[in-house]
């Protein structure tokens, strides 16, 4: 267990996923349907992160992180912001003389969401809670991310092909159920 990542390694190599991702969409020529495909899979991973953040890391933040709440009402507005983008983008065509202000406008705000739970809301958890829960928190991820893959757990969730994590769509706390972009 204490060679895995915790829960906050997790979502940091998610965000090294999504910059990389995003990276690749705002290289790719203007118009390709490269671009689009691969706004796509920025797509569906963004759901799975944010909606896995929304239901294991958020709701012991709020509960266990001094100022926690502020914490993550901000990160859940960013999720909103994000998912705003996400959808407008999807609805138009890569060569969309709208779609590059769109992605700017998504690049400048998630890049902005990832540093900032990267400098405070991470920092905040790690502080607070303990290894051992952070390591268990990270251990569920995993399992819960594993679960498609050995069976049919992922019905119904309406993201047209996102990963596991956002499968079920409800939030056992309650306070950020949908969320996500």
């Amino acid at each position: 267990m204490s060679r895995r990542p915790d829960i906050l390694g997790e979502f940091t190599a998610d965000h090294r996923a999504v910059t990389e991702l995003l990276d690749r969409v705002e290289a790719a020529p203007a118009g390709a349907a490269e671009r689009a495909d691969l706004l796509t899979r920025l797509t569906d991973l963004l759901f799975t992160h944010c909606a896995a953040e929304e239901e294991h890391l958020f709701p012991v933040v709020q509960h266990d992180v001094p100022e926690g709440g502020a914490l993550v009402f901000s990160s859940i507005h960013d999720h909103l912001a994000i998912g705003q983008y996400l959808s407008d983008l999807q609805g138009l065509p890569a060569d969309d003389p709208g779609f590059d202000p769109l992605l700017r406008g998504l690049a400048d705000t998630l890049r902005r969401h990832l540093a900032g739970e990267e400098k405070q809301l991470f920092p905040a958890a790690r502080k607070a809670l303990p290894a051992a829960a952070r390591a268990a928190l990270g251990d569920r991820l995993r399992a819960e991310r594993a679960e498609p893959a050995q069976g049919p757990t992922d019905a119904g969730n309406g993201t047209g092909g996102a990963d596991a994590g956002n499968g079920t769509g409800a939030d056992p706390a309650g306070e950020a159920a949908g969320a996500a972009p």
